[in-house]
């Protein structure tokens, strides 16, 4: 670990142009991510969808407000001025300007409200839960970029140590004391890790290509991470946590619970809105209006005087009762109490998807517990290994093939330490997550 950082650097600083970004945090890139995701701005576009129905809803309150200008011609027998019928060609203009405001609906616009504000408060969890993915997917990656380096870090340190055992081969073959068989044979195993470095480096690059894609970077080129500042040997423990208290802290802080919830409460909006026609609606409307008419043949007031003369205005209650509309409003109510039904079932599911994610999480975090004791154990027992097989190559007394051995497995249960400590540091920051914590390394 005391070597990654530096070993990051050069190889940035090797494959990145002069003036590369400084190394993003988890928080940054999630941050980045959240701001900059396509599927995130088309949630945000659902949600102000919704905050413009909530004020259709409520505009329904409010008087509408209507005026008309109508011109008609009449050819051929008519009514005339006189009140007489005559062949003769008439026109008429008439104006008019009219409202009306709903006063009794059956409670269907304040119910109509409420689900409007139902449905925007969905549609923002909805929101938050699109964010909570994304912020998953990037952390995800992350982590695996943090393994990848640490991997190049391992396949570096073997390259070290080939390449100091060739140097010492020469120097023996050159006074005699071996032979350029076995130099040779090391040649090829230090060009074998070089080759497993070079893999290594070429796998870091393809991820942080796909952590700068999650992040809708346009290029990867000056991209980089910065490590987590807390000790990897210091992670936290498991105790007095299990599934049932993480679900707990889960069904209340997490938006896709919260989501529909608020639509469960929204479907009951809905069978209340299917009962408004049960009831009689009242509605109150004004106007006025005025006409103007010519006749041909026939002396007409002027126009001033006719829209004066004409001008009347008026008043009205409007008393609509339902009596049998051919039990439409019997099966809508019908249909609202199965969406009711259809959306308990839904929540249920979503709890028990939510309990099976947080169980599998646990277990998984509980697992990568275990093979990071296990293998921080393998890694002392193999170094231990290797130091011994050094020293007895060293002194004539193992053979290149037996170091070699014993390199390759120090080598391995570094890799497989490196893979237990990033696995269960996602693992815990995951269960954290699920708990309503943020995502943070």
């Amino acid at each position: 670990m005391k070597h990654l950082g530096l070993l990051f650097v050069i190889f940035h600083l090797s494959s990145s142009p002069v003036g590369a970004q400084t190394p993003w945090t988890l928080e940054k890139c999630c941050d980045y991510a959240v701001e900059h995701n396509i599927g995130i701005r088309q949630k945000e576009h659902q949600r102000e969808r919704q905050e413009i129905q909530l004020s259709n809803a409520r505009n329904r309150r409010l008087p509408d407000l209507s005026g008309s200008v109508n011109e008609n011609f009449s050819f051929g027998r008519g009514l005339t001025a006189e009140n007489t019928y005559t062949n003769t060609n008439t026109s008429s203009t008439s104006l008019s300007l009219g409202t009306s405001v709903p006063l009794f609906t059956g409670f269907e616009i304040p119910n109509q409200i409420k689900l409007s504000r139902l449905n925007l408060e969905a549609a923002t969890q909805d929101l938050e839960k699109a964010k909570n993915d994304i912020r998953m997917q990037v952390a995800k990656s992350y982590v695996q970029v943090l393994f990848d380096m640490e991997l190049l870090e391992v396949a570096h340190r073997q390259i070290s140590i080939d390449s100091a055992q060739v140097a010492r081969l020469e120097a023996m073959l050159a006074v005699g004391k071996t032979s350029e068989a076995e130099l040779s044979q090391q040649r090829a195993t230090m060009a074998q890790s070089q080759l497993t470095a070079t893999q290594a480096s070429n796998n870091l690059r393809l991820e942080l290509l796909s952590l700068s894609q999650l992040l809708e970077l346009e290029s990867p080129e000056g991209f980089t991470i910065a490590q987590p500042l807390k000790s990897l040997e210091n992670l936290e423990s498991l105790e007095n946590l299990s599934p049932e208290i993480i679900l707990a802290d889960a069904l209340a802080t997490k938006p896709e619970i919260r989501s529909e919830q608020i639509r469960l409460q929204a479907s009951e909006r809905n069978i209340d809105i299917a009962k408004a026609g049960l009831y009689p609606t009242l509605s109150f409307s004004a106007g006025l209006g005025t006409n103007y008419y010519t006749t041909s043949g026939y002396k007409s007031d002027p126009l001033g005087r006719q829209l004066k003369n004409n001008f009347s205005q008026y008043l009205g209650l409007n008393l609509n009762i339902p009596i049998f509309n051919r039990f439409q409003t019997r099966n809508s109510i019908r249909s609202a109490r199965l969406d009711r039904m259809n959306q308990q079932l839904t929540l249920d599911d979503a709890k028990k998807s939510l309990y099976k994610e947080i169980q599998q999480a646990w277990y998984n975090t509980v697992a990568a517990s275990e093979k990071l004791h296990s293998s921080q154990q393998a890694r002392q027992a193999s170094n231990d290994a290797f130091r011994l097989t050094q020293a007895k190559y060293e002194n004539g007394k193992a053979t290149i093939t037996e170091f070699n051995e014993a390199k390759n497995n120090l080598m391995k249960t570094e890799s497989d330490l490196t893979q237990a400590r990033y696995e269960y540091l996602y693992q815990t920051a995951l269960l954290k997550f699920y708990r309503g914590q943020p995502l943070t390394l």
